[in-house]
């Protein structure tokens, strides 16, 4: 059965408890920026140590904050010794930390991670808090009634009651930090001040159900995962479904353990085992966002005949239909469960953002309607769709804050000169934009009027020294953009371990009304591939885009791979790479 979801606005958020220990208190403002539904103050704590311990401080606005300063007491004894993200002094035991600009901003209704601190002495919460001068008060709960014009009223269709799937998982939530990845990053340089982040648990064959020891994967399996979510606290985990037969029919860093034809294997071996074991009411409480099936279905409308860009493995998945079964049968097999959250790939506006009415060239209206024709494949329902992601494991900029696509310089528009390769006729030049605009051409072919979607942030900062501070004074269309630009790869289509990458913006619900969360899917130091043929058996091949002297070919345009050299098959650790998104990171560490 089919829960209906539906928007409201509550009184006061949920508080997030922290993966060891969290506090978390509200409070009505006399600031007119923070009054109304009143914001609230978590205090979690990430790990602790003798003597010692990470935190991070989450604020939650009901009406939108622009500029905020919280502070508090902490027990006698302890310190702050590093902090990020944070204008911050302490004196005595009083704390007092503010925004450093770029942070500055909470939407209403938004839950975001301000800043995080490495502090000695006890690890107890503060009593006290104030966010621009305002003291926190005890959690309250909304007054109930039987008033069914009350707001509050508890109702079957209520996203607050228990076994409903809320409008967006992401709000007010603690999300899962996979230990497994969490102590790579903290064992490199610098690492600790991104450990703490949530990113995906990748299932990328039947093995990784179970945990199979593998570099990849490591020996946590599915249920080991959502058994330590559970016992530390956590409100959200994201799995990452990507096991279909013909897997990346356009790459072969990527590909798979099973062949094009092995659709049963695929649902009986992969997918309902998942079903079974995220379905046992030990996890009702915890809500399972499940990205389903990355660089899969628009290779069906790009990599395919008649097109120049089609591969003999594309145009098989096209013909043997096995990506759509493949994908719907998981969406409506996991979307039956009441504690799951199905966003399913949608790939980039790098890959899809063209639309034109000469079938040959379209590539966004024609993926919305190939995503719409799912709809009644072994019974999958719309309901089954909670939103779609964007941009998985890819490195598309989230916002170019110095140019316009369809601005015109030297006389035309840059998205309609031929001279222009970057743009190349493209209707986008970030995810913002992209998905703004998929999601109502998503709604057009049928989804629910009220799916979100999520961006993967994870390695699409671009910061660094090569990082554009302005707008270029150029007349030249391709001077013009190669100055404004902030994404520095060589084509827009590369995707493998790109050289100057830097990570993008933290994690973080609500960022836009119709993104429901900043992600990060793919775990940054993980390998897209390796630089050359590496023997393995988990099924990876080597694709000559991972090689840093690959001069490129139609799907990119002919340019340069742009890829790092020494890297390990998909999925392993760089701490090369590591290092680099650290360095890049925009918003900077």
């Amino acid at each position: 059965m089919q829960v209906t979801r539906r928007r409201r606005r509550l009184a006061l958020t949920s508080v997030a408890v922290g993966a060891l220990a969290a506090t978390g208190l509200t409070f009505a403002s006399a600031n007119q920026a923070l009054a109304e539904e009143g914001c609230q103050v978590d205090y979690n704590i990430v790990s602790t140590w003798g003597g010692g311990f990470q935190a991070n401080v989450v604020i939650s606005a009901g009406e939108a904050i622009n500029g905020w300063e919280v502070e508090w007491d902490f027990p006698s004894g302890t310190t702050v010794s590093s902090a990020w993200n944070v204008d911050w002094n302490q004196s005595g035991s009083h704390f007092t930390g503010g925004d450093v600009g770029w942070n500055s901003s909470i939407a209403a209704g938004q839950s975001r991670e301000v800043f995080g601190f490495i502090g000695s002495g006890s690890s107890t919460a503060p009593g006290q808090f104030s966010v621009n001068g305002d003291v926190c008060g005890e959690v309250t709960e909304p007054p109930t009634t039987d008033d069914p014009d009350d707001p509050t009223t508890d109702d079957p269709d209520d996203p607050g009651d228990p076994g409903d799937k809320v409008d967006n998982p992401y709000t007010g939530a603690n999300v899962y930090v996979n230990p497994q990845w969490s102590a790579n990053a903290a064992a490199e340089p610098g690492g600790d001040a991104i450990a703490d982040q949530p990113t995906g648990v990748w299932l990328d064959r039947t093995s990784a159900i179970y945990g199979n020891d593998s570099p990849t994967t490591g020996s946590m399996g599915l249920e080991d995962h959502l058994d330590h979510a559970v016992a530390e606290g956590y409100d959200v985990i994201q799995v990452v479904i990507y096991n279909l037969p013909g897997r990346d029919c356009a790459a072969l860093a990527s590909n798979g353990e099973l062949g094009a034809d092995e659709i049963d294997a695929y649902k009986n071996d992969y997918i309902d085992p998942i079903v079974e074991i995220q379905g046992q009411s030990k996890y009702a409480d915890l809500k399972i966002v499940n990205v389903i099936e990355i660089d899969s279905l628009p290779n069906l409308v790009t990599n395919v005949s008649p097109r120049e860009t089609a591969t003999d493995n594309c145009d098989e998945m096209k013909a043997n239909g096995n990506y759509v079964d493949g994908v719907s049968y998981a969406v409506a097999e996991l979307g039956g469960l009441s504690n799951t959250y199905n966003y399913i790939d949608a790939g980039h506006h790098g890959w899809i953002g063209w639309a034109d009415t000469n079938a040959q060239y379209d590539n966004f209206n024609a993926s919305a309607a190939l995503f719409g024709s799912l709809i009644g494949e072994n019974g999958m329902t719309a309901d089954d769709v909670h939103g779609f992601i964007s941009n998985t494991a890819n490195y598309s900029a989230l916002e170019e804050p110095y140019w316009e696509v369809d601005q015109n310089v030297g006389g035309q528009a840059l998205n309609q000169n031929a001279n222009l390769p970057w743009v190349d006729w493209n209707d986008f030049n970030n995810e913002k934009d992209f998905t703004e605009a998929m999601r109502e051409e998503l709604i057009a072919n049928g989804f629910n009027d009220d799916i979100g979607m999520l961006i993967d942030t994870s390695r699409n900062g671009w910061g660094g020294d090569y990082r554009p501070t302005g707008t270029s004074t150029s007349s030249d269309p391709v001077t013009f953009v190669d100055e404004s630009r902030i994404d520095q790869r060589f084509q827009k289509g590369n995707w493998c371990n790109q050289a100057g990458a830097g990570l993008g913006e933290r994690p973080q619900a609500d960022p836009e009304a119709w993104i429901d969360a900043y992600v990060w899917i793919k775990p940054p130091g993980e390998s897209d591939g390796s630089s050359e043929l590496i023997d393995n058996d988990e099924g990876k091949g080597f694709d000559e885009m991972c090689d840093p002297d690959y001069g490129g070919n139609i799907r990119n345009g002919n340019n340069p791979s742009g890829a790092r050299d020494d890297m390990p098959i998909s999925g392993h650790w760089s701490s090369e790479q590591f290092q680099e998104l650290l360095e890049n990171a925009y918003p900077p560490l």
